[in-house]
């Protein structure tokens, strides 16, 4: 049974467990409210508050999400009572002599995490903004400055952004949560790069995956179940074209969730899985959904929620529900909803989750076959402004202007507009990536171009300074520069009309004496000769070269009419 209760300000969930005894705090902030250029910050601060906890005999753990960060602990009252207290004194002072450690150490595990298969989803549907922020790296790093991240927590991680959850008997004693006095932050309304839905782009090789928003409802919840028993049946079980099939419903904040849907697969069976996975999506569109389906998913997840609640686990979520004003809901309450969802309902939710989806297709494949649209990937326009031609290749060229900016490769062109530019990325030895809200990148090495260095002096005065994010400084070998051009060919000059006339005058009288003398000596030869195999090899030799000589003077005549 879980009650509210108040702790500091900072409103509780308390709720009796038959495990052990466990607590978070979490505040409502995470990567979709962070600009690009300040992508990373919520993360490092998360570390910074950890740091003086070091090793423990209890378990701690802190997490940055997409909309939620949150500090974990399970242990005795008093091992949760110097955690959470211990995260409170951490976020008002923050261990700044650490900072660039622990810089560091999230560079490392950046390094070391790699992309996931589903991680192109967000940015292609969202770009470079809100929910597309998972999808790109930490690249505020190298120059967030102590009284940035003193301007975050004052902003986010304050009593009124905070909720609390206790897995226990009650409120352990000596719980202090003293925090900064703020106000509630709400969910990042969600941004779309893509005019026309469904739509798909290319992916890996070895993986298709999808996903929708659809409203967050229990109907949704168990359309993503009854989906990945489909997507298992037909590709895995009947077909064999795939080995790991999976879905994900994950809700969000502002009353929607994300349903997503992946299988992996052999690069050359990209095809086949490509044409299984769009059927199984063409099967919900049109709402034929088994009613044995729906009530398989809604048993077993009725399952499931019994066993979280029996430990626990439900209190997360609910505490989230606090951090945006949604209802904390018993479990009575949750499983009543649950078992009242009808096939109607899940067929309902089908048809526009398919509308609305985002196909990632395997490798070079296409999926315009199936009515999807392609998204954007190239800018429809170049900006007007100055041209600079590359000094590597002629088909590449820069063009700044008063708008923004524009890179023209051969037939594809992007551009950012200042106006929609999300972050610039500055590198110490000059070089620039703009990026702009719908995800294009217009990069800037100015040693390919001409006046390359005055070009990005330029185009910085006219991006505002909290857009842009410093870049560690790079090897001097990893800093391109222009490939000399190739060695022209040696080009043979033609000879001259008059000249080859002058040529055959002279050369053609003489040709026709040697090769006649050369033929008579060897037919004397042949007659005279008694060694005769000698004397026809004479005749062949001066009958080749009268021949040669005969096919030089055609080839001079032909040259001479077509000149």
């Amino acid at each position: 049974m879980i009650t509210r209760r108040e702790v500091d300000g900072v409103p509780t969930l308390l709720a009796p467990t038959s495990g052990p005894m466990h607590a978070g705090l979490a505040f409502r902030v995470g990567f979709a409210d962070e600009p690009l250029a300040k992508r990373g910050i919520t993360h490092l601060i998360e570390h910074l508050a950890l740091y003086s906890f070091g090793v423990a005999d209890y378990h701690y753990n802190g997490a940055t999400g997409v909309e939620y960060t949150y500090f974990h602990m399970r242990g005795s009252e008093a091992d949760i009572v110097r955690f959470l207290n211990g995260v409170c004194a951490s976020l008002i002072d923050l261990p700044m002599q650490r900072l660039a450690v622990e810089k560091e150490i999230l560079r490392t595990e950046q390094n070391g995490r790699g992309e996931g298969p589903t991680d192109g989803l967000a940015l292609w549907r969202h770009g470079a903004r809100d929910y597309g922020m998972p999808s790109y790296p930490e690249w505020g790093l190298t120059g967030f400055t102590p009284d940035d991240l003193r301007a975050w927590v004052a902003r986010w991680f304050t009593t009124e952004n905070a909720a609390l959850w206790i897995a226990g008997p009650d409120v352990p004693a000596g719980l202090r949560l003293t925090l900064p006095r703020g106000e509630r932050r709400p969910v990042p309304a969600a941004s779309s790069a893509l005019p026309v839905r469904p739509a798909y782009f290319s992916g890996p090789a070895n993986v298709v995956a999808w996903n929708t928003v659809v409203p967050r409802q229990p109907a949704a919840a168990v359309f993503g179940g009854v989906l990945e028993r489909a997507l298992f049946r037909s590709l895995r079980q009947e077909s064999g074209l795939s080995c790991a099939v999976q879905t994900d419903y994950d809700p969000r904040g502002d009353g929607s969730a994300v349903l997503t849907a992946l299988a992996d697969a052999l690069p050359e069976k990209q095809d086949a899985l490509l044409g299984g996975f769009v059927d199984v999506l063409a099967t919900a569109r049109v709402g034929r959904i088994d009613p044995a389906e729906v009530a398989a998913v809604v048993s077993q997840r009725c399952e499931d929620l019994v066993r979280a609640e029996e430990v626990g686990a439900r209190l997360p979520g609910q505490a989230f529900n606090l951090l945006t004003g949604r209802p904390v809901q018993s479990l009575d309450e949750v499983l009543a909803e649950l078992r009242a969802v009808t096939r109607e309902d899940v067929a309902e939710v089908g048809r526009a989750a398919v509308a609305e989806g985002l196909l990632m297709t395997p490798g070079r494949t296409t999926a315009d076959w199936a009515g999807y649209a392609e998204a954007p990937h190239n800018s429809p326009e170049a900006v007007q402004g100055t041209v600079y031609p590359s000094l590597e290749r002629p088909d590449w060229r820069l063009i700044a202007g008063e708008q923004g900016v524009s890179s023209i490769d051969g037939e594809s062109t992007a551009t950012v507009r200042f106006d929609r530019c999300a972050a610039v990325l500055v590198w110490p030895d000059g070089a620039r990536r703009f990026v702009g809200d719908d995800g294009i990148q217009v990069h800037i090495e100015p040693t390919l171009f001409g006046s390359g260095h005055a070009v990005v002096a330029a185009l910085d005065a006219r991006v505002r300074p909290e857009l842009r994010a410093t870049m560690p400084a790079r090897d001097p070998s990893r800093i391109p520069v222009p490939r000399p051009p190739a060695a022209p060919v040696p080009v043979v000059p033609e000879p001259s009309r008059t000249s080859m006339i002058v040529l055959l005058v002279v050369l053609i009288p003489v040709l026709v004496l040697c090769g006649g003398f050369g033929l008579l000596m060897g037919v004397d030869a042949i007659v005279e000769a008694e060694d005769r195999g000698y004397a026809i090899g004479i005749a062949l030799f001066s009958l080749g070269l009268a021949a040669g000589a005969g096919y030089g003077v055609l080839q001079a005549v032909r040259r001479l009419r077509s000149s």
